[in-house]
């Protein structure tokens, strides 16, 4: 169910506009507003959930799906022999600054680890 104060739900229904890189019935990509690499896209399932850590068991293969598209997108925006990065912020603690489930996908520069 969508949150009406949540901006990626706005985002979803169109109410805020985004550059859309890819979407389906379960989620949507877009690019990321304050990028952290040369390519950074979000995945967000259209379904508002706060976070990972509120996503039930029922919703495994929703959240396979999120990972198989940032894989997908990879392939098909031309970034993935070089290689990427898939992170999902979870809560304040894990850096977490829009409380609806989001997946990013970063890539277009080397990453070092562990990260900060």
């Amino acid at each position: 169910m969508a949150n009406s104060d949540c901006i990626f739900c706005k985002i979803i229904k169109g109410e805020i506009p985004s550059t859309r890189v890819y979407e389906d019935d379960i989620c949507i990509a877009f690019n990321d507003l304050h990028p952290q690499a040369p390519r950074h896209i979000l995945i967000i399932p259209r379904e508002h959930f706060d976070s990972l850590d509120r996503v039930d068991e029922g919703r495994k293969e929703m959240l396979g799906h999120l990972l198989v598209t940032g894989a997908r997108i990879a392939r098909d925006l031309g970034f993935s022999e070089r290689g990427y990065r898939v992170v999902i912020n979870t809560n304040e603690d894990g850096g977490q600054t829009v409380f609806h489930l989001h997946v990013h996908l970063l890539a277009g520069r080397q990453f070092i680890f562990p990260p900060g």
